[in-house]
């Protein structure tokens, strides 16, 4: 993947992205699914620690 960079890969099973910013482009799903087709993952985790609720600064992904 030259040119990006994965920010986690938890337990060789997850990878994981982690952002802070109030509003995410839809760029950034297509980063998470684009590293999971890159690694062969299935499981993928958005992180964006700028939403006021944790909870709702979390997005699943599966392949």
């Amino acid at each position: 993947m030259p040119g990006q960079r994965l920010d986690l890969v938890v337990a060789d099973a997850v990878v994981v992205e982690l952002k802070s910013q109030r509003a995410l482009p839809e760029a950034v799903s297509a980063q998470v699914l684009s590293y999971l087709k890159a690694t062969g993952l299935k499981r993928g985790l958005l992180i964006n620690f700028g939403e006021p609720r944790l909870a709702d600064g979390v997005k699943r992904f599966s392949l």
